[in-house]
């Protein structure tokens, strides 16, 4: 199935689950908005469920709306800093941290400013990781009602969180706080590793009645 897709940072299981499982082109043409996956992720901390958050740099004017893709992060404050060291305290224990940090370190080391291209740089590092090619397709224009795609714009919304019957594995907190479904890709990715194509390929996604 073709379906168009917002890059988030670090998109949860059920998003990378799409792009794994779908033919995807990333829309490019929309207008940012607050509380989304846009510059967000969940992970597991011994805290349990918390958020990074990517800090923006707002725009003036009576409006104040930007395209997504014309966002900068608000980089004088080092929150690539903060975010490597909360995941490192967090999944330093897990089985995969110490396979894949090498590959992900470097996103959180360079001078990015523009959020859109940072997502899209992150989502393609783990491609790498997982051994998949993603793809870069994206959109010129701006459709309310996508002529060619299944609108998957939905999962980028933070403020409804949906129940897409994640199964259960291994957790480095689990004892301590239960199974959390749905977090960041990276959540799966350090605690399945080698495994985690597989858990994406077998997830049964029902988008058409999400």
């Amino acid at each position: 199935m073709k379906i168009l897709v917002h890059p988030s940072y670090f998109p949860s299981i059920a998003t990378f689950a799409a792009i794994v499982q779908n033919e995807v082109i990333w829309e490019a043409q929309d207008n940012f908005q607050k509380q989304t996956y846009r510059n967000r992720c969940y992970i597991s901390t011994d805290k349990g469920k918390h958020m990074l958050n990517i800090p923006i740099q707002h725009v003036g004017g009576k409006e104040g709306r930007q395209k997504y893709a014309d966002v900068s992060t608000e980089n004088s404050y080092n929150w690539k800093k903060e975010h490597w060291r909360t995941l490192e305290t967090a999944y330093r224990t897990s089985p995969f941290f110490e396979f894949y940090e090498d590959d992900l370190r470097p996103l959180y080391e360079g001078n990015d400013d523009s959020l859109y291209d940072f997502n899209l740089k992150s989502i393609k590092v783990i491609g790498d990781c997982i051994g998949i090619q993603i793809p870069s397709a994206k959109t010129e224009k701006y459709e309310v009602v996508p002529a060619n795609y299944f609108d998957a714009r939905f999962l980028v919304d933070a403020k409804k969180e949906r129940n897409w019957n994640i199964g259960p594995y291994a957790q480095v907190f689990e004892e301590r706080h239960g199974f959390i479904p749905n977090l960041s890709i990276l959540d799966l990715l350090f605690n399945e590793g080698t495994n985690t194509l597989s858990y994406l390929k077998s997830l049964s996604l029902d988008l058409k009645n999400a």
